[in-house]
């Protein structure tokens, strides 16, 4: 499908979709700028994508592929891409690897993550299938044993490696407890998640000639974002123009930022996609332009529509929502989502505002039971209910804390007046990432 014309693609949704018909019901018959266009509400835009009575696409699935959002609710989230979109998608991002460092002939380990609705996997074995050079795929997945998975990388003679920070990580750990190395490893492609500079000595160790490189960045919901672009800071991304369009808006006036080095949120619009229509979407990462003029834009970390912790996923309404069902009586007035690195793990800190009792200091309930405590205020008590919750509604934080690749959930007692606001407007901010990002 071409690149549609933004009045096009407008008059198509308000007349296809009762959601973006209410959205743009006060707005002109005709729009031709997208900063005439409204942002989407995070959460009503999935409340409306929902699996039946969808309010949100243009039309009915019955020809389709639907993956799994990082959501944490029971109203699961669901992005949904024709075979036409589907294969535009890969195509495009598979000739984005090209400039990450793919060359004709490299061997290719896919060890993202498979099955459950889970994009990443079949995302990047169908780009390398689409992409514009010859390589061969080797699909192995991020859940197989360790050992096999470097079994198949030596018995191949493996060139490349792809997967989340974490699974190269961890795999990683592995052959140096083992005492092993992967010499033959050229390039380490990672997604899905940062990769900071305590891991680089790790890869290092296990890959001593491969180089860390961005697979390229993109998101199952909002779709094309940025390609890697080759230079020192695997950060730095261009825009996949003139598929997609990316905006860095002010974080308190909502204008698009045209400076260089001024941080905001990303908003993307996708002129390609029809069923489930992407349009001045919030993508839930911070950015800055390095060079206005080529795309160029570097992330540096989650907006206030979610967290990632590793590999996992978390939406900011969603654990909202998971922290009011475990307190039923209303004890906690405010909340924060911290998100701390330390002992070269990311970690999760719910800073949780209480009025009128005291407070106990922080409590790592994944790790300690309340059963039996003394624990006259019960904090305690609603700390274990909280991580429950959470942990039952996205069980994947679980099994990587267990697996040790991510600390625990931490809960952090505070008076209301103590949680962290916006300097410049005093309002509450939602998420608080205090991991390096310079």
């Amino acid at each position: 499908m071409p690149v549609q014309q933004l009045t096009d693609l407008i008059r198509f949704v308000r007349h296809n979709s009762p959601f973006y018909r209410d959205l743009y019901a006060d707005l002109p018959e005709h729009v031709d700028e997208l900063t005439a266009i409204p942002v989407v509400p995070h959460d009503t835009f999935w409340q409306a994508n929902t699996p039946r009575r969808n309010r949100l696409l243009t039309g009915p699935i019955d020809e389709a592929v639907i993956f799994k959002s990082g959501g944490t609710t029971g109203a699961p989230k669901f992005s949904v891409y024709t075979r036409e979109e589907w294969r535009e998608f890969t195509s495009a991002f598979g000739s984005g690897l090209v400039e990450a460092g793919l060359r004709p002939g490299h061997r290719v380990a896919d060890l993202f993550y498979a099955g459950e609705l889970y994009a990443s996997f079949t995302f990047i074995l169908d780009s390398l299938h689409r992409a514009p050079v010859a390589n061969v795929r080797l699909p192995i997945g991020g859940g197989a044993p360790l050992a096999s998975t470097v079994h198949t990388l030596e018995e191949f003679d493996v060139d490349v490696v792809a997967g989340t920070t974490t699974t190269l990580c961890g795999l990683a750990d592995h052959l140096v407890r083992e005492g092993r190395q992967l010499p033959a490893v050229q390039i380490l492609f990672f997604g899905g998640e940062g990769l900071y500079e305590d891991q680089l000595p790790l890869l290092r160790k296990a890959f001593p000639q491969a180089q860390a490189r961005s697979i390229g960045y993109a998101g199952v919901d909002s779709g094309l974002l940025g390609q890697a672009v080759p230079g020192a800071d695997p950060r730095v991304h261009r825009a996949f123009t003139p598929y997609t369009v990316v905006e860095i808006l002010d974080e308190n006036t909502g204008e698009p930022l045209t400076r260089e080095g001024v941080a905001g949120r990303i908003v993307v619009t996708d002129l390609r996609r029809r069923l489930m229509p992407i349009i001045r979407y919030p993508v839930g990462d911070r950015a800055e332009w390095t060079d206005v003029a080529a795309g160029h834009f570097r992330i540096l970390g989650r907006a206030e529509e979610g967290v990632r912790i590793g590999a996992v996923s978390l939406y900011t309404q969603d654990v909202h929502e998971l922290v009011r069902a475990a307190d039923p009586t209303g004890r906690v007035s405010g909340m924060q989502l911290v998100v701390r690195r330390w002992d070269g793990r990311d970690g999760l800190v719910l800073r949780l505002a209480v009025d009128g009792e005291p407070v106990p200091g922080c409590h790592v309930p994944t790790e300690v039971s309340p059963v039996g405590e003394a624990n006259p205020t019960g904090l305690r008590h609603l700390a274990a209910a909280v991580a429950k919750e959470i942990l039952a509604a996205r069980p994947m934080y679980a099994a990587e804390a267990d697996a040790g690749r991510i600390h625990p959930i931490a809960v952090e007692w505070v008076r209301h007046g103590e949680l962290s606001v916006n300097a410049r407007t005093g309002k509450l901010l939602r998420v608080i990432d205090e991991r390096p990002h310079s």
